[in-house]
């Protein structure tokens, strides 16, 4: 692949879409992950005037005048990396309430705004936030997205797919950065990300926090890429380091506000008392974690532990980068009860309707597979859609009572 590679980015709708009726728009995310391609490609052809805050001159500018630096500028304007002025939030503020016309601002933002509550607080009720991630793969595969809606509907069709094999441990090794897919081979992206995390670290992380041990934040990532799609432990991951509790919790907090890291809640029910409440924690991007632990996709193939780990936070991050772009609000959360029982990734769509997926490395698929599913499905009751074990096989085959078992390349294929 080369650098101008391009893939369809389906969340390019849904920014067209907020300004249309929302003053300012924000897309974040990752570094790296396309949003100023993404931003470009609109904000060009509707002649927005552009301005990056990784220009030091910029930058300095709107620090020291931000109500000044806004005043120079046209009607409508992208702004990108707007995290590093903070003090610009409360000078946009004010200039939309003077004048509640859509689109005027399309910011961008590599740390997420909902954890800095200042600045989110000063933009309340005057801003869209779009959640960009690295590639799904039915973007990487060119194919418009539909398993969320086969997922919800429960109308998978029976079909005969070609196992991925050790293709699956490449994706998973791969990733979904767009800079690492276009290096010319596995040991070039590997530096990329190991290149990646060392610039977050020296660039925006020193400019959310002040760490006097940034060395540590390299290995506690580390210690998540292995400890991923595992319950989230601070007392584990605080025992390695010669730090508390406490500070090894902000800077997992630090992680997430990069993007870096994430933790999915779980879910609950009043009919159910014996669930475990502990979230669960997952690296942002598979081909990352890889990078950090030292894995190629050969390895990774013959590791069927990590292979495990990797392929369900691989899955649940191919789950959420659809549903970033879905046109109804899904949430996501595990299921385990203190039984054993467990449902990897359970979706929430609306009030009404829920599905549970679970994820297999492996080629079959058994009845005893199901078992959490058909816990999930008591407990939920009418709300429950369907679930499905996800595996690397070739069928899609039905084992009764809304439960499916569906290749894992039906996520981009179907």
């Amino acid at each position: 692949m080369s650098d101008t590679t391009f893939y369809p980015r389906w969340a390019k709708t849904s920014l067209q879409e907020a300004l249309k009726d929302s003053p300012v728009t924000l897309v974040h995310g990752p570094r790296q992950c396309g949003k100023t391609t993404l931003v470009r490609a609109v904000a060009d052809a509707d002649d927005y005037h552009y301005i990056s805050f990784d220009d030091d001159i910029q930058l300095n500018a709107a620090t020291n005048d931000p109500a000044g630096f806004l005043e120079m500028l046209p009607g409508k304007v992208a702004l990108d990396e707007v995290q590093r002025v903070p003090q610009l939030f409360t000078a946009i503020k004010a200039r939309v309430d003077r004048n509640r016309i859509p689109g005027q601002f399309i910011l961008t933002g590599s740390a997420n705004v909902l954890l800095l509550p200042k600045l989110a607080d000063s933009l309340a009720g005057r801003m869209e936030i779009i959640r960009l991630h690295p590639l799904a793969q039915c973007e990487l595969a060119t194919h418009p997205p539909n398993f969320l809606d086969l997922l919800f509907s429960g109308k998978f069709i029976a079909k005969k797919q070609q196992r991925l094999g050790k293709d699956l441990a490449a994706r998973i090794v791969d990733g979904g950065y767009p800079a690492a897919l276009a290096r010319s081979s596995a040991p070039r992206r590997i530096r990329w990300y190991r290149d990646y995390v060392e610039t977050l670290i020296q660039r925006d992380i020193k400019d959310l926090a002040r760490i006097s041990d940034l060395h540590s934040i390299p290995r506690l990532l580390q210690l998540v890429a292995g400890q991923t799609a595992r319950l989230l432990n601070i007392a584990d991951m605080s025992s390695p380091f010669q730090l508390s509790r406490p500070t090894i919790r902000s800077y997992m907090t630090l992680l997430e506000c990069i993007f870096l890291v994430e933790t999915l809640s779980p879910w609950h029910s009043n009919r159910i008392s014996r669930l475990i409440k502990t979230p669960k924690l997952h690296i942002c991007d598979t081909g990352l974690a890889s990078a950090l632990l030292g894995y190629d996709a050969e390895a990774l193939y013959h590791d069927r532990t990590l292979m495990g780990q990797l392929l369900e936070s691989f899955v649940y991050q191919d789950l959420r980068r659809q549903a970033s772009w879905y046109d109804r609000d899904i949430s996501f959360f595990h299921f385990r009860d203190k039984d054993g029982a467990e449902v990897d990734v359970v979706l929430q769509c609306g009030a009404r309707h829920l599905a549970g997926v679970e994820v297999k490395a492996a080629a079959t698929v058994r009845a005893s597979d199901f078992k959490g599913l058909r816990k999930l499905k008591n407990a939920a009751g009418k709300r429950f859609t369907v679930g499905v074990v996800l595996y690397d096989g070739e069928d899609t085959v039905s084992f009764g009572d809304g439960m499916l078992a569906v290749p894992i390349r039906s996520l981009w294929e179907v």
